[in-house]
């Protein structure tokens, strides 16, 4: 006796083709988009340099490139290492600052209302407000205002940051480890740095691109060296094609900065939840 095949439900005939269509569809890296991103904008800057619709005033990619390999790399790094040094030192005393104030927030919640305040005053004072005071206080040493200003512009978002992720462990993680007998000690160490530690380095990473910026408009208010007073000479000079290439290298930078923060970020917190 032949035996019947029942057919196909109408369930099974819908999954089968959706299947097949995710076996052969493939998913493009993560850094295509963003490849594909710096090339649209690099054929547009060509464009617009080529037609000269801003009279001068942009210069054409190629044109930028070919200025800063005549101007050599010696020029370039002798700068970027003086920003660099201003940004990195404000980065840490910054930060520093930052979270052992939060800390001290957490231990004693009195201080919780002036600290907030005064993150925001260090955030909202007016750079051409507070940088010509730091180069007449420190008129002897022109690193230390970019440092100071590269250390105001991390502050204010790495205390919020801090305070954000200590407070925001679960009730329930406390109660297991009182119940093991631990103490006060114990919930910090295995309770609360660890579920801060990821709004802390998200903190982190937007502080450094912030720093390079503060360090470098701090030399734009008085410096001898540095990617700052590099733009004010070349600007002085009309040497287009230098402004635009020393603004190519502090956007580096900045990515850099960014990049190297998420990466650590990535390592220390391997349990934190992933943008897609």
């Amino acid at each position: 006796m032949a035996t019947v095949t029942a057919p196909a439900t109408s369930g099974e005939q819908l999954r089968a083709p959706k299947s097949n269509t995710k076996r052969g569809r493939r998913k493009l890296p993560k850094w295509a988009g963003g490849l594909v991103g710096i090339i649209g904008v690099l054929l547009v800057w060509q464009l617009l340099g080529a037609l000269d619709v801003a009279q001068g005033s942009i210069p054409t990619a190629t044109k930028v490139f070919s200025h800063m390999t005549d101007d050599g790399w010696s020029f370039y790094w002798s700068n970027i290492k003086v920003t660099m040094t201003e940004a990195l030192w404000g980065y840490v005393w910054g930060n520093a600052l930052a979270i052992g104030l939060a800390f001290i927030v957490l231990v004693i919640p009195l201080l919780e209302k002036p600290a907030l305040q005064l993150g925001i005053v260090s955030y909202c004072v007016p750079v051409i407000a507070i940088g010509p005071i730091l180069h007449i206080v420190f008129a002897n040493q022109t690193k230390t205002p970019p440092t100071i200003l590269a250390a105001l512009f991390v502050f204010f978002t790495t205390l919020v940051g801090t305070l954000v992720g200590l407070r925001s462990a679960e009730p329930v993680m406390f109660d297991l480890v009182r119940g093991y007998g631990g103490g006060r000690v114990k919930e910090l160490t295995k309770v609360r740095l660890k579920a801060a530690l990821p709004s802390v380095f998200a903190a982190l990473r937007v502080a450094g691109p912030a720093a390079i910026l503060g360090a470098i408009l701090g030399e734009y208010m008085g410096a001898d060296t540095g990617i700052g007073i590099a733009m004010i000479n070349s600007q002085s000079q009309f040497d287009i094609p230098r402004t635009w290439g020393l603004a190519l290298v502090a956007g580096f930078l900045a990515i850099l900065a960014y990049g190297l923060t998420a990466g650590l970020g990535r390592l220390a917190t391997p349990w934190a939840p992933r943008n897609p």
